[in-house]
């Protein structure tokens, strides 16, 4: 899997990248035929700095997206990835009920 990670208006420490890294690769475990991921890094620095997480995730014939935002990034990240992994175990449940019928 192909893992592209964009920040916008920053630069991301390495810790953060081997985080998402670790995060998003996770997602493997549900679907096999992930072919790349793409994820944006983004914050507005108003009175609570809100940082915003979107990952995209190409599976043939179809892209899963979900976004999320929070006061730090490690909980958008592990929220964006829960809400991909729902995603993707209703992808495949629906993908072996079509094959049973």
């Amino acid at each position: 899997m192909n893992i592209s990670i964009t920040a916008r208006k920053f630069k991301a420490h390495e810790s953060l990248k081997d985080f998402i890294n670790g995060e998003v690769s996770s997602l493997k475990k549900y679907n096999d035929d992930i072919m790349n991921a793409d994820v944006i890094l983004s914050y507005q620095n108003v009175k609570d700095s809100i940082k915003k997480v979107e990952i995209t995730v190409h599976v043939p014939g179809q892209t899963l997206n979900a976004a999320e935002d929070s006061d730090d990034f490690k909980k958008s990240i592990s929220s964006t990835v829960d809400k991909l992994s729902r995603q993707l175990q209703k992808l495949k449940t629906k993908r072996t009920s079509h094959r049973n019928d």
